[in-house]
């Protein structure tokens, strides 16, 4: 017990306490933060190589109601027919499309028989010092529109929707914060204009099937939990072998008085 005692220093328990947190944050947060991105990424891809291969389906078959939401048809194209509230503007602003800086424009669109949806109707690029540049207003005729079914993205937290440039502008196509800015129920998915379409700007692109390396990124932090603690143990191990090869040094014979090496001497004689 004496020889153990050594692994109860300040040092050694500090280690410990390191290895146990470090290996409790690759189980519970990185790891599942990296397979959790991969899962969302999958499902994303599954949902556009679907609709890139199906046909546009009636928006009122996925989102019959006012308060209807389609998150499991997200990128689904749809057609529907009505018109543009074109009195109502918001800008989605610091938005990147192919590399560089856009506004994104929204705006209600009222199905004939259905609900009141966003329409994102594309992206312009921001003039000189991120001021808004003239947009051209939807035709308000009824018109039959293409797009592809979105979900709402979260809110942006700490930054509230202005007014710039006389325009309403939000950090994010939240439906809901748009809802509440516009004081216009709008259904919980909102709709992404394809191309060619009546009150269409910038057309912007679906995203590429690219799995990214979330998954292997997982599975890197799963190991390094499991590698952390066989590390303490074994170092621990080699120390405690260490340790139990220490002898003693014999007394040195330097030591000694002229009369205890002679009664060592002759007493071995005898």
């Amino acid at each position: 017990m004496r020889r153990l005692a050594f692994l109860l220093r300040p040092g050694w328990i500090a280690l410990a306490l390191v290895v146990v947190a470090f290996t409790y944050l690759c189980f519970m947060v990185l790891a599942p933060w990296q397979l959790g991105k991969n899962t969302r990424t999958s499902r994303e891809n599954h949902q556009i190589e679907y609709s890139l291969n199906t046909p546009p389906v009636s928006l009122k078959t996925l989102l019959p109601q006012q308060d209807s939401t389609a998150r499991d048809a997200q990128w689904r194209r749809v057609t529907a027919t009505g018109h543009y509230l074109a009195d109502v503007q918001v800008l989605a602003r610091l938005r990147v499309v192919e590399g560089d800086p856009a506004f994104e424009v929204l705006a209600p669109f009222v199905v004939d028989g259905g609900p009141t949806v966003l329409v994102d109707r594309g992206y312009v690029r921001p003039e000189r010092g991120s001021h808004v540049p003239p947009i051209p207003r939807p035709p308000e005729q009824t018109v039959t529109i293409t797009a592809r079914l979105r979900d709402s993205e979260p809110t942006a937290r700490g930054k509230d929707p202005f007014t710039g440039d006389g325009v309403r502008q939000v950090y994010s196509i939240n439906t809901g914060q748009v809802a509440a800015l516009t004081a216009i129920p709008l259904a919980g998915s909102y709709l992404q204009l394809v191309e060619g379409q009546p009150g269409g700007l910038g057309v912007i692109g679906v995203p590429h099937l690219d799995a990214g390396p979330f998954l292997s990124y997982g599975i890197q932090w799963i190991s390094f939990g499991i590698l952390a603690p066989i590390g303490l143990g074994y170092f621990v191990y080699s120390e405690i072998r260490a340790h139990r090869k220490e002898k003693p040094a014999p007394p040195s014979d330097k030591s000694m008085t002229v009369e205890e090496k002679l009664a060592d001497r002759y007493g071995r004689r005898r």
